[in-house]
């Protein structure tokens, strides 16, 4: 069952979001050439703490950090450490607030220094299916039509789907119904109703959809070892239509 919000839960969830948009904001700031992913996560658990919420993802099934940090490969649930950026690596930021017992989750790849134009385009086009897939977060529609617009878009940009992993709902508890794949055919599952509070992650590949788990139970990267790019908005579906909330 996809549980709805209350308006008084909406309002809780924006103020979660406001303070998740901010720190992104820091965060994107501090990534540079040099930086130590460790780095990242520690300016983000004092930035999050801070702001008087918890993260969300530290200790949730075991995770062991405030942020993941995905680079150039790996896909998602990069795992923090002594890893040093480098010019024309790509970062991909994951990161989760608890706000008064109030979820908000979003991610954003990043360029450090001078990038390839091909990755550059990987950027573009994960950045873009995000926004795809949230024109079609309206009620009336399917689950899958916001599954459909991501897959459609992403492959006619000569990039791949990633399978293993999904967007999902959000609100009272980090992950709730609904699961949200990032391809599928349109007009297929559950109808989208005011209320819903949904986590919309496009992460696409370079080359193949396929992907594999380190050795660390973690962290995803692609089977072919090329580059990966994710993008993520926690959202609102509202009368007015999809509200960001970590805009």
């Amino acid at each position: 069952m996809i549980p709805l919000k209350s308006e008084e839960d909406l309002k809780m969830l924006r103020d979660s979001g406001k303070i998740l948009a901010r720190i992104m904001r820091r965060l994107r700031d501090f990534i540079t050439p040099g930086v130590r992913t460790a780095q990242i996560d520690a300016l983000a658990e004092k930035l999050v703490m801070q702001e008087g919420a918890l993260p969300a993802f530290k200790g949730y099934k075991g995770y062991p950090a405030c942020v993941c940090t995905s680079v150039n490969e790996e896909i998602v649930h990069g795992i923090p450490g002594e890893r040093e950026l480098k010019t024309g690596d790509i970062i991909s930021v994951d990161l989760g607030v608890n706000y008064r017992g109030y979820f908000s989750d979003a991610a954003v790849t990043l360029a450090v220094g001078r990038i390839e134009p091909k990755l550059k385009k990987l950027i573009a086009v994960a950045h873009r299916a995000l926004f795809e897939g949230i024109k079609k977060a309206r009620p009336g529609n399917h689950l899958s039509d916001i599954s459909y617009s991501i897959q459609n878009y992403v492959e006619a940009n000569g990039f791949s789907v990633v399978r293993q992993f999904v967007g999902h709902g959000i609100g009272l508890q980090l992950h709730e119904e609904p699961e949200i794949p990032n391809f599928g055919r349109p007009q297929e599952g559950p109808f989208l109703k005011n209320g819903m509070v949904l986590a919309i992650e496009p992460m696409i590949n370079m080359g193949t959809w396929e992907s594999e788990i380190l050795a660390n139970g973690w962290t995803a990267v692609t089977k072919d070892r090329m580059p990966s790019a994710h993008f993520e908005h926690t959202v609102a579906l509202t009368a007015k239509g999809a509200e960001i909330l970590t805009d």
